[in-house]
């Protein structure tokens, strides 16, 4: 995204994450926080939240949407990946206990659609995202 010559905000909670960022792009914005309780009081035209998201409880992605909305306007893109179904699991990275959640594929629409978003794209397992479950969504006039 910074290539193609957008101004990037990042939210990680982790500080060693946020360092990393700001070394190798350090003309952006990098801030350290807990996305749960993001509010910045400000409005982007994209959201990414890549690799993030399904780290997070369900009770937690469900309240996700009600923050996405928050920081959204008329027209921004919404992009995140889950799993492909329903479910809880735990697994591994470099010796690390490593938690994934995600909720079913009807639950992700009705909660885009409930807080403003439609669903534009929506593909389980895509092979051109390393098998990742993606949703790409964007933020419609609210009525």
């Amino acid at each position: 995204m910074a290539e193609l010559g957008l101004r990037v905000t990042g939210i990680d909670s982790s500080p060693t994450m946020i360092l990393f960022c700001r070394e190798r792009l350090p003309h952006h914005e990098w801030i350290v926080a807990d996305m749960r309780q993001l509010a910045l009081g400000r409005r982007f035209d994209g959201i990414l939240a890549w690799d993030s998201f399904f780290h997070l409880s369900q009770h937690d992605q469900r309240r996700m949407f009600a923050i996405f909305a928050n920081h959204a306007s008329v027209g921004t893109v919404l992009m995140f990946n889950t799993g492909p179904q329903d479910g809880e699991a735990l697994g591994e990275y470099r010796g690390d206990p490593l938690y994934h959640a995600s909720l079913s594929p009807t639950e992700y629409e009705a909660l885009t659609g409930r807080f403003g978003f439609d669903v534009v794209q929506h593909v389980a397992n895509d092979a051109t995202a390393g098998g990742r479950t993606v949703w790409l969504c964007q933020r419609r006039e609210l009525r």
